[in-house]
């Protein structure tokens, strides 16, 4: 029986051949099992990293830098410009002086003729194609402008605009964005050639090409040839790390295939180019051959040569140890091996190659960055965009920012303030580097800031005086009460009799007793003269008689947007402006009394140049138009006859200006607001610590003035006075302007005639008494409410500005 049991027992035990068969089908199922499980991690893997791909690659791909544009240069027969000054604006858009112009961005010069190419530009309204010219100047201005190519004659032209800063993102990257049909089919080839000769036809790896850059790099003793295909680097720069790792190498060729099944061969070109990083500047990394351009050779992508274009591709494989600023041999080495490569495909002959080896590298100093440096300006575009705009939008959307400024006018600014103000120091033995001085120049017409100079030293980004010190502004304020009185014609006229005599003011124990600055007392004057030659006791008797809170309301409509208090020392300049502020103010009257609020910035497109925000020309009447005229005409003899005479023995012949100069208490502030007929100009000369510096208007800021505005192009003010207005021969005078039946008192001439003229020499300048604007007054006078601040329009920057 226990036989039987060990026998059954042996009976049920598995044979070793079963045995391993059973063990066999054990992990056949548990390898199929871990292969499907493989798989599926794969394929959700895979899914994910399709998502990842996916969504930045449609999606915002780069942080794009906001670019501020100056104004483009118009070109038309009978636009006042000179042949240096063309030129000068050829050499700061990087135009090439050739021998016979053959492409965009170069220009050959003869005397007064010029043969230009000029570059394709995109503007907020379009594009401005490329054009060959032929340009003539005569008599300080275009003559003709005609087509090169015998086509038809251009009625006008605008040259590309020149960069002057950029707004980078935070972490500092830069790129120019290339589209695909804008990259050069010599770039193309080339990059071929040498990174990925089977680009239009590998799914995204290239097995066979890997082969051959190793059989290439080991024929050459050198890496030649890139073995990762041109979507494999795109991946790797565009979504994951430089660790060379295994698991990062697979994951960079997943993505490669999964980039090529949704994306064609020329949205992966485009992106690569945009990408690849090519360089440092600094802090700034250079992305994309649209930018790397512009930073080695300073030119635009499609002008680059095959030399150049052997450069940037040689780049690609060391930035950093290829630069050829820092190791140029090394980098002249990679581009003839480029070059080579380049010879293989038969992308240039081999006579061309020779040639190109034999040419320099071409690096310029200074590319790929905003022309100049203009701080001072910037900071009035920042503070206008900071309204619209958010701060990570400016860092990051490609915004391109058009403004107002003007370079030709910009520099004449910077060149006075720094030469003028050594040439002041000498002469009046001050301390060299003790005075300072800030300038604003707007045109007339539409209200623009056109040039912006915040302390005398160019391009530094410091403390702004011209948006940003608060300074009384002295005699200044004169003008605006003499509006404010011609704006009555049936009480005054430019030849109305004022009272030039003592005026004393009490409130409490304090006396006010205002004095002209050579002490004198004229008893009677004509109220043209009376302005000509800042007397104080005509102005503040004057203002008294129309009333100070009148003056006020005027200042607020022409302009003002800081609160001014209601005493009569305001008439004699207790108040403190900005020289933004002032120019505001004179631009109104400048304008004929139509008020634009002065603007830095035209357009603002998007990256794809879709219009975001316009700025357009607001204008507003706010005074009599007639009595800007006649203020204007007053203004004119100070120039003449008055304080600023010095400007007038200046002016060439056919010319005209009106100005005022203004000068604070003990000489502390020296001030010229004027203007031509298209530029409104303002200049204050002071010291920082407001000590007394011993300049007068005339003798200061009035020089700094003249120097460069007899310097710029201007126009003369206009002549025709606007309706309403009659020109009558009165008072020794010939065409002076009355307001409607006001000319019927022209006969009754007070202060005599020629008063003013006599009155030149001796009233040389003038310098007011008030030293704050807590001066005493014949009764209290309350504070006044707050002027209602102006509607919000796209426009009122200043209001934004000065409310904060």
């Amino acid at each position: 029986m226990t036989s039987n049991r060990r026998s059954g027992a042996r009976g049920r035990r598995r044979s070793p051949k079963r045995r391993g068969l059973w063990l066999g089908h054990v992990l056949a199922g548990w390898s199929l099992v871990l292969m499907l499980g493989a798989t599926l991690a794969v394929v959700l893997y895979g899914i994910h990293l399709d998502r990842v791909v996916r969504s930045k690659f449609e999606g915002q791909r780069w942080a794009l830098p906001a670019r501020v544009w100056a104004r483009p240069l118009e070109l038309y027969a009978g636009r006042r410009l000179s042949p240096d000054q063309f030129e000068s604006e050829l050499e700061r858009l990087n135009y090439r002086a050739v021998e016979s112009p053959r492409n965009p961005g170069q220009y050959q010069r003869l005397g007064d003729r010029f043969e230009v190419w000029t570059r394709p530009f995109r503007f907020w309204d379009g594009v401005e194609p490329e054009h060959h010219l032929n340009i003539t100047f005569a008599d300080g201005q275009v003559e003709t402008l005609t087509d090169a190519d015998g086509g038809a004659d251009p009625a006008l032209v605008r040259l590309d605009a020149m960069l002057i800063a950029s707004i980078y993102p935070t972490h500092n990257e830069d790129r120019v964005l290339v589209r695909r049909q804008d990259l050069p089919e010599l770039l193309v080839k080339t990059l071929m050639a040498v990174e990925d000769r089977n680009f239009q036809r590998h799914p995204g790896v290239d097995p066979k090409g890997i082969l051959r850059a190793v059989v290439s790099n080991l024929q050459a003793g050198a890496v030649v040839e890139g073995a990762s295909t041109l979507t494999q680097q795109l991946v790797k720069n565009f979504y994951l790390t430089a660790d060379r790792t295994l698991e990062r190498k697979i994951k960079e060729a997943y993505m490669a295939v999964l980039l090529e099944l949704h994306y064609s061969k020329d949205e992966i070109l485009e992106a690569y180019a945009n990408e690849i990083y090519l360089g440092q500047d600094g802090s700034r990394a250079i992305h994309g051959f649209g930018l790397a351009s512009q930073f080695f050779f300073n030119l635009p992508l499609d002008e680059l040569d095959a030399p150049k274009v052997a450069l940037l591709v040689g780049l690609i494989q060391a930035p950093s140890s290829l630069d050829p600023r820092r190791n140029p041999e090394a980098a002249k080495a990679r581009r003839d091996l480029v070059l080579d490569l380049m010879v293989r495909d038969a992308v240039i002959s081999p006579d061309e190659a020779e040639r190109a080896k034999r040419a320099p590298l071409g690096i310029q100093d200074g590319g790929g960055r905003p022309a100049g440096h203009y701080p001072d300006f910037i900071s009035l575009v920042r503070r206008q965009l900071q309204r619209d705009y958010r701060d990570e939008d400016l860092r990051s959307e490609g915004l391109n920012i058009f403004t107002t400024l003007d370079p030709v006018v910009q520099a004449a600014v910077e060149r006075s303030l720094s030469k003028k103000l050594d040439e002041l120091e000498r002469q009046h033995r001050m301390k060299a580097g003790s005075l300072e001085a800030a300038a604003v120049v707007t045109s007339v017409a539409q209200g623009e800031v056109l040039a912006i100079a915040g302390g005398r030293e160019p391009g530094y980004a410091g403390f702004n005086r011209a948006l940003d010190s608060v300074r009384s502004i002295g005699s200044l304020v004169k003008p605006p009460i003499y509006l404010t009185a011609l704006s009555q014609p049936e009480r005054y006229t430019l030849t109305t009799s004022l009272s030039d005599t003592p005026v004393s003011l009490f409130d409490g124990n304090k006396r006010w007793e205002p004095k002209n600055y050579d002490r004198r007392v004229n008893g009677s004057v004509q109220l043209h003269s009376a302005l000509a030659r800042s007397l104080n006791l005509a102005t503040v008797n004057l203002g008294l008689s129309i009333g100070v809170k009148n003056v006020v309301d005027t200042l607020y409509k022409m302009g003002a947007q800081r609160r001014i208090r209601v005493v009569p020392a305001v008439l004699l300049g207790a108040v403190s402006m900005s020289p933004l502020e002032v120019a505001q103010i004179y631009q109104t009257i400048a304008a004929g009394g139509y008020r634009a609020p002065l603007r830095a910035i035209r357009e603002v497109v998007d990256a794809q140049g879709r219009p975001l925000n316009r700025y357009p020309l607001a204008i507003e009447a706010v005074v009599d138009p007639r009595a800007a005229y006649l203020t204007t005409w007053a203004m004119q003899r100070v120039v003449t006859h008055g304080t600023a005479k010095w400007l007038g023995d200046q002016l060439p012949k056919g010319m005209t200006m009106a100005g005022k100069t203004g000068t604070t208490d003990e000489k502390r502030d020296s001030w010229f607001a004027g203007f031509s007929g298209d530029k409104v100009a303002v200049v204050w000369v002071g010291r920082d610590d407001y000590k007394p510096m011993g300049l007068t208007g005339g003798a200061g800021a009035l020089r700094v003035w003249g120097d460069f505005m007899l310097a710029l192009d201007n126009e003369p003010l206009p002549e025709t006075p606007p309706e309403g207005v009659v020109l009558v021969d009165a008072c020794g005078h010939k065409n002076v302007p009355y307001i409607g039946n006001s000319a019927k008192g022209a006969a009754r001439c007070g202060g005599g005639q020629g008063s003013e003229a006599r009155g030149a020499s001796s009233a040389g300048d003038e310098r007011t008494t008030a030293r704050d604007e807590s001066v005493a007054t014949e009764a209290p006078v309350r504070p006044p409410e707050p002027p209602p601040k102006p509607k919000r329009t796209e426009n009122h920057f200043m209001s934004d500005f000065f409310d904060r």
